[in-house]
């Protein structure tokens, strides 16, 4: 039996895991980490198969301080081979101010990220000529490779009145330091990306097909949680914000007649036969207990991409495994 057929599309796959992210590593692993409801610690899962992910061992590799930076609100973390490295990026904030969330950065000193020690590189260093990047509210950071070049994608708020979600994009020097400016990728213009607040965050990247499609998700964390996308030639400079082209409406959003609400903070991986797979979390009910940000029902979920004449990835809930 094939492993495509024992995977779950489009229903809840890891419970209770938000921000979930995948990736099929070079080691022929496959590697799942994601936010826990407790924000409080960093998790790895390990599996020969993708499917296998769902049962497989969760290790904490990290803690949360006692107090201090990094002591409260343990978001979204990415594991990420870097320049010849394992790195996880996540954000975090501090029990005496926990809307202090910043960028940071772990490094493994091995070649095995489940076994091998991780240590503390701080939060990512910026530009000598950039006075802005990480000064406010900062996090959801990716890192991805084009033409030889290593880019950094980010959230981070502006504070004009009630703050605002923008993306960023900066090339690193290495991989924890950033060698450009920071440059705006996008910032939410329509509604559906200012629902409850006006946020853009949770970057992702797919390359296919000589173009960059980079996903965020928008809105406030409960029903109105939605994907949106940009796009951008390979070839083109990727720090110039006329190379990027946004849709004007989202790439996945809520639906009712298939109970998934609130779809979003996604990854893309491929299954062991190549086929490119979406992960992301969703709920599946509309009445939420308390404040979103802390109900814990937010599910991975995965779902197959398909992908249009033009060579565009289409996301949608009916798509299937051929």
């Amino acid at each position: 039996m094939k492993a495509d057929t024992e995977l779950k599309f489009n229903e809840p796959w890891i419970m209770q895991r938000a921000d979930p992210y995948v990736i099929k590593a070079h080691d022929g692993y496959y590697y799942f980490t994601a936010s826990v409801p407790e924000y409080d610690r960093l998790i790895l899962r390990r599996s020969e198969t993708l499917a296998g992910l769902a049962d497989a061992k969760e290790n904490v590799i990290w803690l949360a301080h006692n107090s201090g930076i990094m002591s409260q609100h343990i978001w979204a973390p990415e594991l990420h081979y870097v320049m010849g490295k394992w790195y996880i990026y996540f954000s975090a904030s501090r029990k005496d101010e926990i809307w202090a969330e910043r960028p940071y950065i772990l490094e493994c000193l091995g070649q095995n990220p489940i076994e091998d020690e991780w240590v503390e590189k701080g939060g990512p260093k910026r530009a000598e000529d950039d006075e802005f990047s990480f000064e406010a509210f900062s996090l959801d950071a990716t890192v991805f490779e084009n033409n030889g070049k290593w880019y950094y994608v980010w959230a981070e708020k502006v504070s004009v009145g009630r703050q605002i979600s923008n993306l960023y994009i900066a090339e690193m020097s290495d991989p924890c330091t950033l060698k450009t400016a920071q440059v705006l990728l996008t910032t939410p213009d329509y509604d559906w990306e200012r629902v409850g607040f006006w946020v853009d965050e949770g970057p992702a990247v797919i390359k296919r097909n000589g173009k960059i499609f980079l996903t965020f998700s928008s809105s406030e964390t409960g029903i109105a949680y939605c994907m949106g996308m940009l796009v951008a030639d390979e070839d083109a400079d990727l720090l110039d914000p006329r190379s990027w082209d946004k849709q004007r409406n989202p790439v996945l959003k809520s639906d009712e007649s298939k109970g998934i609400y609130g779809p979003g903070h996604n990854s893309f991986t491929q299954d062991e036969n190549g086929n490119d797979i979406l992960v992301y979390h969703a709920r599946t009910e509309t009445e939420i207990v308390g404040d979103p940000l802390y109900n814990p029902n937010r599910h991975a979920m995965l779902m197959p991409i398909k992908w249009d004449e033009k060579g565009w990835p289409v996301f949608s809930y009916d798509n299937t495994l051929d």
